[in-house]
């Protein structure tokens, strides 16, 4: 198999692609064919700065189409992608640098000082992209493309290694999760049943490259079904998505519960004749939110859910009533079961986006039940219904934080000698980070402490996780062998 050639290749060159939305407020069509030459060109690039199949690629992009660009070019040519997201900070990036040991980086020019502070190797290949324009990127101008060696597709294996995510435990630092090649042809159980675009829809998956979402659903399950990928290249604004939404006419969305929670508090929703379908994954959404889409555009919100090892595994199905307040029922054969309040994949070959190890070597346990570590309850037909972590694993905004690197960031502050992270009930993020914090001697709490803490954490760590309440204690409940009780700490 090999997603480039299978699936970027057979389309007819002129069939629309990407539709671009660009920061400096430019739209661009990219075709299949100019996703094709882009593609090799790159390819082409690497290949004669020593890149080899099995090494990884590592992306530093925002949702512009090089990052979709430079994604094919590995699938082609046997190359792991490490897609990051524009909001990590050096020692992030850093981490996964050292773990992953990247052959060649693809940056945007607004991330590249990022990337240099993070110090990738001497002799990592890397190919700055101007912002904006192409030019001289050898990516997307027609000048790299001159003279480019034609690129034979890889013939690869299903589980061949082809994308890293990485995710935050609770415990330690991120883990990087490998998907084999079967990953991106088995986007299409969920692309079928889940998000469910039609051939020549318009598809816009609002997740940042960098994030388990975004890998699946921005392209490669939209393309997998013959629909166009919309990518805006903007942060969130409710006013002007929704302004995006009505003129580029798309047909199936694709947003975190928040966005769709603060769309419809912070702004008026109105009808949009073009949309056919909604979706959501990553946290319950209240029935005021649902009913308030609902009554706009006539619409349900189909929730979903899935884990970065293991892809989609539940939905609410295309073409039937959402149930409110549930996270769906199995895709068509995952074996999905409840023991003892817990959701457990009970055989992973049955997930066909079943990941196939961390790196550093520790392979997937497909032998064996995956325990979600999420507590679920099941009614009768099969429905869903997600009540709570049984870890210490905070989600806020859709995002997976594991406590461990707030709580690593806070130490490294000269005034805290220890901290805790826990989740607190937030009413527009679902929860926010909770930082109580220690002091060291000579330090006393205040309200300039707390906020030069929160500036600290965001300039240690992706920005999403920094603490949005601080509080002091003289002490942290602990065990008797010394280790933080963080449930106590969340009932406080």
């Amino acid at each position: 198999m090999n997603f480039a050639a299978d699936v970027v290749d057979r389309f007819p060159s002129d069939r629309p692609a990407l539709i671009e939305r660009a920061r400096d407020g430019s739209r661009r069509e990219w075709s299949f064919g100019e996703v094709r030459s882009a593609s090799l060109a790159l390819t082409d690039r690497l290949r004669r700065a020593g890149v080899q199949r099995g090494d990884v690629v590592m992306t530093l992009v925002g949702n512009r189409p090089e990052w979709v660009i430079a994604m094919v070019a590995c699938f082609r040519a046997g190359w792991v992608a490490l897609p990051c997201n524009e909001q990590l900070r050096p020692g992030d990036l850093a981490a996964r640098l050292a773990a992953a040991r990247p052959r060649a980086i693809v940056v945007d020019a607004r991330n590249l000082d990022t990337l240099t502070a993070a110090r990738p190797d001497a002799g990592t290949e890397i190919v700055v992209i101007p912002d904006p324009g192409l030019s001289g990127t050898g990516v997307g101008d027609a000048g790299s493309q001159a003279g480019i060696t034609e690129v034979a597709p890889v013939a690869l294996a299903a589980t061949d290694p082809c994308l890293i995510t990485f995710t935050s435990g609770t415990t330690g630092s991120a883990k990087g999760v490998i998907h084999g090649q079967r990953y991106l042809t088995g986007q299409a159980l969920q692309a079928e049943h889940w998000l469910a675009p039609e051939p020549g829809d318009v598809v816009w998956c609002t997740a940042a490259s960098g994030w388990s979402k975004s890998a699946r659903n921005v392209f490669i399950a939209p393309w997998l079904r013959g629909a166009v990928a919309l990518l805006h290249d903007e942060r969130f604004d409710p006013a002007q998505r929704l302004e995006l939404l009505a003129a580029e006419r798309v047909n199936v969305l694709c947003m975190a519960p928040t966005e769709y929670r603060v769309m419809a508090k912070r702004i008026d929703l109105r009808a949009l004749p073009a949309l056919r379908g909604m979706v959501a994954a990553g946290e319950a959404l209240n029935g005021e939110v649902l009913r308030a889409w609902r009554e706009a555009v006539g619409l349900d919100i189909r929730d979903g859910y899935g884990q970065t090892e293991t892809g989609q595994l539940t939905a609410n199905p295309a073409g039937v009533p959402a149930r409110e307040g549930s996270m769906g029922r199995a895709l068509p054969g995952v074996a999905l079961a409840i023991r003892d309040g817990e959701l457990v994949l009970e055989d992973p070959r049955s997930d066909p986006t079943f990941f196939v190890g961390y790196l550093g070597g520790e392979p997937a346990p497909e032998a064996e039940p995956w325990r979600t570590g999420d507590r679920v309850r099941i009614e009768a037909d099969g429905y869903l219904f997600f009540e709570g972590r049984s870890d210490d694993v905070i989600i806020s905004a859709g995002y997976r934080i594991g406590p461990f690197e707030v709580e690593s960031a806070l130490v490294a502050h000269a005034a805290v000698a220890e901290a805790a992270a826990v989740a607190a009930a937030d009413e527009e993020r679902g929860a926010v980070v909770r930082a109580v914090v220690v002091l060291a001697d000579g330090y006393a709490p205040s309200d300039a402490l707390a906020r030069e803490l929160q500036e600290w954490v965001k300039s240690e760590t992706a920005p999403y996780k920094y603490p949005r309440i601080v509080d002091f204690v003289p002490d942290l409940p602990k065990t008797a062998s010394g280790k933080v009780q963080r449930a106590a700490l969340r009932k406080n």
